[in-house]
């Protein structure tokens, strides 16, 4: 695992984000930063405002005030397309998987390549979908041409993040990617997870489940009714102070004032 603390500068960040819909205020002055090489976890409860966090760097909410910076320099995202021209890609909890492709159609779809005008390089787009499962070191899947139905829930979310990094990205947003798997399949996916970071990715990790940040998140990030209770890292704090700064947005002497937390609540 890289070094914890987050020195350096950020790939993104986000700093004073709010983000309102109608009168309800749901992101309240967020900073935000993702890190090279590591995996910083977001977490928080239900209605914390993560999503909308996520949608936020998506490109698909835009920001009612705050700064966006990519590399150091702020830049203007109004759509999904300016945050993938960056080389911010998001794998959605639900994949966007399509069950009636085969993995190459999958991991193209909307990008295919072509020779000339019409035709479909098919031989390379099979030949960069097999070069990017194995620089990621996926051995959990026997043919690149299988259908996206006929794979397991671990090794579909193995091709969507496949699917994320094969474009040259470097910040990589995964929605509670081990939501529903099995131990086994729990492991790959985390492998992976690991193993992006280790590239030289940034990596956010938007998860419930306590066991999987501390096994691989270098940062932690939490948030409680749409604002940061604490961004830490990830050796400095314990489960318990986890669980305390995501349900009260306190915990001990770390997280929001009393007051501001009281009047969030």
């Amino acid at each position: 695992m890289s070094t914890p603390e987050a020195t350096g500068q950020p790939l993104l960040e986000l700093r004073g984000i709010n983000k309102s819909f109608g009168a309800v205020h749901v992101l309240h002055d967020v900073d935000f930063a993702v890190y090279p090489g590591q995996v910083t976890a977001l977490v928080g409860d239900n209605g914390a405002g993560k999503s909308t966090l996520v949608k936020a760097l998506a490109g698909i909410y835009p920001a009612d005030s705050g700064e966006y910076l990519f590399e150091g320099k702020p830049v203007t995202v109004n759509g999904p397309k300016d945050s993938a021209d960056l080389g911010i890609e998001v794998v959605y909890q639900d994949l966007a998987l399509c069950d009636n492709l085969d993995i190459v159609e999958n991991m193209f779809l909307g990008r295919e390549l072509h020779r000339g005008s019409v035709l479909l390089d098919e031989p390379e787009m099979e030949s960069k979908a097999r070069e990017t499962l194995a620089s990621l070191s996926v051995r959990t899947v026997k043919s690149v041409r299988q259908s996206v139905a006929s794979l397991s829930g671990g090794q579909r979310q193995t091709v969507a993040i496949a699917k994320a990094v094969l474009w040259n990205s470097k910040v990589v947003l995964l929605d509670e990617p081990t939501a529903a798997l099995g131990v086994a399949q729990t492991r790959q996916v985390l492998d992976l997870v690991r193993r992006l970071a280790d590239r030289g990715l940034g990596v956010v990790l938007i998860s419930h489940n306590m066991v999987d940040v501390f096994e691989v998140a270098d940062r932690i990030t939490a948030l409680f009714l749409g604002r940061v209770a604490a961004d830490v890292p990830a050796k400095s704090v314990n489960h318990t102070q986890v669980v305390e700064l995501i349900t009260s947005g306190r915990s001990g002497e770390m997280g929001i004032a009393p007051a501001t937390a009281a009047q969030s609540a």
